[in-house]
């Protein structure tokens, strides 16, 4: 049975979904987790779901009903059951005896789907470092490939199994397989540490912009709004996590504004703690915004249910007091427009659009614009002729009227927003005054 556990992953594997429903849960009938299975290339042979008054603590759904499963198992031959509950390391082991079949939890497939998809340095770091959490304290002999036993007289390099204090009887394999992948978290998180240093340098760059970050639920249409607004050529494809790593891009905005608007990775129901956790820096976008974009995909019959999970996300990162903007994404595609007027009573200040289409985008400029502002101030800013950064910012940052020149002196007549006027104080002009 061990065998099993040496493969998580369920790329082209005949999969049979299980579900777990405690009273009070919410049923959504297996739809996400069957997203979430597709999404990571399995193929998807038969569903159970399964009301329990508690969880079991030996096989979480009971003998009986893991015997049932057993029998679907074998009749559409499938390869791999995933749960849509997270199991621990005894039940997983328990249920693969009774039903003779590989298990996976939610959080085994999430993290699977990571994989998957990591492209960057950091991000295949950041996902082999929660895999590995995940999996230490469930360690049953699934680990032996990451080296090699040398026997009682083993090599003289230091750390090497079989060295002085390990000799003679030798060292049971999980005791040695625990210690390898406690050796090599330490240095995951050594790795990932040197990283978040420098992205964390590169978000303190950018502190005289004014930070947008796109966050939501997985597929809700983050980087096709972010392509939209800046031609970003971000991967765009209609499945959950298509992109993982963050990416940021200026966004001119009118009156020669300038905006810097980040793509974070999408949010899910019950993301896995250690996810987040290994995540933190590729979320300190969202840490440091001035303003989220909350996206939601009203065509989706979830869309509430999404929305508040995302923001449960949101206070996990301590970003529950950002200034937010509610996004409706996909307002032209809705299904049930009962459902849709009630997000809209939920969400009365949500703007609604397309980002496919472009519909309502100047809307959501606009109010972006107005947020970036926080109200219009018409100033007189007297600078020297000199003062390279004063002038540099006011390009950037306000709608310049009138420009001119006294002696070794430089007169604008700006339109500036309320907000930026704290940071143009800062650069210490010569004199600001109310223009006429």
């Amino acid at each position: 049975m061990e065998k099993m556990r040496d493969n998580i992953e369920v790329r082209r594997e005949r999969a049979v979904l299980v579900g777990a429903i405690l009273r009070g849960d919410n049923d959504d009938e297996l739809a996400e987790l069957s997203a979430l299975a597709e999404s990571a290339g399995a193929v998807i042979v038969d569903k159970v779901q399964q009301k329990v008054e508690r969880i079991n603590p030996s096989t979480y759904i009971g003998k009986g009903k893991a015997e049932m499963i057993k029998e679907r198992v074998q009749k559409s031959k499938a390869d791999v059951v995933i749960f849509d509950n997270d199991l621990s390391p005894g039940q997983i082991r328990e249920l693969e005896l009774i039903i003779e079949s590989k298990i996976l939890d939610r959080s085994e497939l999430i993290l699977d789907i990571f994989a998957s998809r990591a492209q960057t340095k950091q991000a295949k770091l950041q996902v082999e470092l929660a895999q590995l959490e995940y999996t230490y304290p469930r360690l049953t002999r699934m680990w032996s490939h990451l080296d090699t036993v040398t026997g009682a007289a083993g090599g003289p390099s230091a750390g090497a199994v079989g060295a002085i204090g390990t000799r003679g009887t030798g060292e049971k394999q999980l005791e040695i397989d625990r210690r390898l992948v406690s050796k090599r978290i330490t240095e995951l998180k050594r790795e990932i540490a040197e990283i978040d240093k420098r992205i964390i340098r590169e978000v303190e760059t950018r502190k005289d912009f004014f930070k947008i970050c796109l966050v939501g639920y997985t597929n809700a249409g983050k980087s096709t709004l972010m392509n939209a607004l800046t031609d970003a050529g971000v991967y765009v494809e209609d499945r959950l996590f298509a992109t993982l790593d963050t990416r940021t891009r200026q966004w001119m905005l009118e009156g020669g504004k300038k905006a810097l608007i980040s793509d974070t990775v999408g949010f899910v129901r019950n993301l896995p703690h250690k996810l987040v956790a290994s995540f933190k820096a590729t979320l300190e976008e969202a840490v440091n915004a001035d303003l989220l974009l909350h996206i939601v995909d009203v065509s989706n019959p979830d869309a509430e249910m999404q929305a508040l999970n995302a923001r449960k996300v949101l206070d996990e990162i301590k970003c529950s007091n950002k200034k937010t903007l509610i996004v409706f994404n996909k307002s032209d595609v809705v299904r049930s427009q009962a459902h849709f007027e009630t997000l809209q009573m939920i969400y009365p200040e949500a703007i609604c659009i397309s980002a496919r289409t472009g519909l309502n985008l100047d809307m959501l400029k606009a109010k972006i614009i107005e947020i970036y502002d926080g109200g219009t101030a018409f100033l007189r800013i007297t600078a020297s002729a000199g003062d390279g950064k004063i002038q540099s910012y006011l390009k950037s940052h306000s709608e310049i009227l009138k420009q001119e020149y006294i002696d070794d002196t430089v007169v604008m007549d700006v339109q500036i927003g309320k907000n930026q006027m704290p940071q143009l104080k800062k650069l210490k002009p010569i004199k600001i005054e109310n223009a006429g």
